[in-house]
């Protein structure tokens, strides 16, 4: 296994769900954090780097990923987790959710990557992971705008792998089904949806798994969904 200790990774949507849950547990492994979120959250733990950053911000992202850099020397390990959710018929869907699915979800993942690149290149270990979704891998209806950003978001970092491979680093997509947490409550989704799924814990951990392998390997993508939701589509 691959240790991370002393190991500098940013993470974006690091304030709740998948982000923070991974946060804690990488902090317990002895890595270095920065947090990116739209409340600049530090979660509680000790000598993280958080700031406040909407991931719609290009120029936000890029001036963290340096002070990242700055802070502690290096930049090794970037999670592209942020991202938003609207549920419901297409033809239904604003305008305003539209652009902001796009926006958030997949141009959010290409400021963020493109942000930490120059960082990245320069470590011996390397890894980008972005959170997408099952809705990434095959379309779901009442899914269409949030399914288009997570195909792009895989495309991408498929993409990624082909350019950076031979730099060093590693790409992965992280392909999580239902998980219970506050994502798209009150936009098409409510709490009567969560029983059964997974926790963020749950994501987090694969995460981990994922970035730990020894680094003569790499995995391109992982899916996972619970035992509770249908496989179809």
């Amino acid at each position: 296994m691959n240790s991370l200790t002393g190991r500098v990774a940013l993470i974006t949507g690091a304030s709740k769900g998948i982000g923070a849950a991974l946060a804690h547990l990488l902090a317990k492994d002895g890595v270095k954090l920065a947090l990116v979120s739209r409340s600049g959250d530090d979660l509680g733990l000790p000598g993280v780097l958080a700031r406040k950053c909407d991931v719609r911000d290009a120029a936000g992202l890029a001036a963290i990923a340096a002070e990242t850099d700055a802070e502690f020397g290096q930049l090794d390990i970037v999670v592209a987790n942020a991202g938003v959710g609207t549920y419901g018929p297409f033809a239904e869907l604003s305008l305003e959710d539209l652009d902001e699915i796009l926006d958030v979800n997949l141009k959010g993942t290409l400021y963020t990557v493109r942000a930490a690149l120059p960082y990245l290149v320069k470590s011996d270990a390397g890894e980008i992971v972005t959170l997408s979704s099952e809705a990434g891998r095959r379309g779901f209806p009442g899914e269409a705008a949030y399914c288009a950003s997570k195909f792009g978001q895989v495309g991408f970092t498929r993409a990624m792998d082909g350019e950076l491979r031979e730099l060093g680093i590693r790409c992965t997509n992280i392909c999580p089904g239902g998980v219970a947490t506050e994502f798209a409550l009150g936009r098409g989704r409510d709490a009567a949806d969560l029983p059964g799924m997974m926790t963020a814990e749950d994501v987090a951990e694969v995460v981990h798994f994922v970035i730990t392998r020894p680094r003569g390997m790499r995995i391109l993508e992982t899916a996972l969904r619970p035992m509770t939701e249908a496989s179809w589509g």
